[in-house]
């Protein structure tokens, strides 16, 4: 929904201002009249209209770094509206400075911290408000705060080591394929030009160059658009719900990358489920804004069963067991958790387990893709250079 910054009068004739979010202008300022404002200048932010790709976005560890600075300011007896614009005073131009102002404004209208946030959910996630939300119902928002802090620290630690990890893989495939194109598109063909002209026959693999050097230079806007097709259709057919979990299902199954993946799932399944209950969020809401938070379609469908399940009075255990998804370790912790009371500091010990796990198995792989893209680039190169250099021998040959 759109969000309006306003300047208007109050009922004693003094001069306020601020935001509010409205579907358009004139609802803008109906809201405006029901405050008993009277509406001197109503204008869309620019914020409100960035969208897409290009809109500006607050990075991870920005955020963390807010939301500790936060909980900080809350534990010093600082009130929230203080707290907020100390804040929004503190912070550098940019998307976040421009979301605490608009979440000053609706603290300043009277809303709740939890709800100033949710209007934002861009930035701030279901299980970020409904933590926020637990904790004032509470009374003890800054430990919350604390603890989303480094929850969002180690989230943000975890993207880092991937992002880290793909970082020199991916470097060596594009340039080996720039490398590749190049020599197939410019070089391969004037050298194979010389063979040509002597009409001799031509070694397999040297036939086989010359149909790829042909296909890359005669063939290159067919590669383009075949590119540009398969990339609108996946667009399209990513909106199919049934297809998107078929994905899922088939990246589970995938050799090695299925097992980091399902790694990275459960560690953020238990971490985020056990931090809301931490926090004080009923297990059922808790539930579902885990199953919001988990990006994986088949874990989230076990998860809509497993509420159920709860609803009827089961055990979380019990669910859990009943689905492959979930490895004993887990299950073995959520039923000590249970049978404990101490559900919630069980399932966050078992997420930091699965994310150790996650990041000794990246560290391996790694490792071992490493010399596998080196061995891979070898034997490119190697096909390139045996297939020019096997016809020049045989003309050796025919001249001696």
């Amino acid at each position: 929904m759109p969000t309006f910054r306003y300047s208007a009068f109050n009922a004693g004739g003094g001069e306020v201002s601020g935001t509010v979010d409205a579907a358009t202008l004139n609802d803008a300022r109906v809201q405006l009249k029901q405050k008993g404002l009277y509406a001197k200048e109503v204008a869309q932010t620019d914020e409100a209209g960035a969208k897409g790709i290009f809109a500006a976005r607050v990075s991870v560890p920005d955020l963390s770094l807010a939301t500790r600075r936060l909980a900080t300011l809350l534990g010093s007896s600082v009130p929230v509206y203080e707290a907020v614009s100390t804040l929004w005073d503190q912070e550098s131009p940019g998307e976040l400075k421009r979301v605490l102002g608009r979440v000053r404004d609706r603290l300043a209208e009277g809303l709740g911290l939890a709800q100033s946030l949710a209007a934002e959910p861009a930035v701030f996630s279901d299980s970020y408000v409904g933590m926020v939300s637990a904790g004032e119902a509470s009374g003890a928002l800054e430990v919350v705060l604390e603890r989303l802090a480094e929850f969002q620290e180690s989230q943000a630690e975890v993207r880092s080591r991937v992002t880290t990890a793909l970082a020199y893989p991916a470097l060596m495939v594009l340039v080996g394929g720039a490398v590749m194109l190049f020599l197939l598109a410019f070089v391969v063909p004037k050298i194979v030009a010389v063979f040509q002209e002597s009409k001799a026959t031509l070694p397999f693999i040297t036939i086989v160059l010359i149909k790829l050097s042909t296909a890359v230079r005669k063939g290159w806007w067919l590669i383009l658009l075949l590119g540009a097709g398969l990339f609108v259709g996946g667009k399209k057919l990513a909106v199919k719900e049934e297809l998107l979990q078929k994905r899922d299902r088939l990246l589970l199954k995938l050799p090695l990358v299925g097992a980091l993946w399902q790694r990275l799932i459960l560690s953020r399944f238990a971490k985020v489920l056990g931090l809301l209950l931490a926090s004080g969020v009923p297990i059922i809401k808790a539930m579902e804004i885990t199953g919001e938070a988990v990006v994986n379609r088949e874990y989230r469908f076990f998860i809509d069963g497993a509420m159920e399940a709860l609803i009827k009075g089961g055990s979380l255990s019990a669910a859990l067991k009943e689905s492959p998804l979930f490895p004993p370790l887990l299950t073995h912790m959520t039923a000590v958790g249970e049978k404990s009371g101490e559900l919630d500091r069980m399932l966050i010990k078992a997420g930091e387990a699965f994310e150790k796990e996650f990041n000794a198995s990246v560290t391996r792989s790694m490792a071992l893709l490493e010399p596998l893209l080196v061995l891979t680039m070898g034997l490119c190169v190697g096909f390139v250079v045996l297939a020019v250099l096997l016809p020049i021998f045989q003309l050796n040959q025919l001249v001696k």
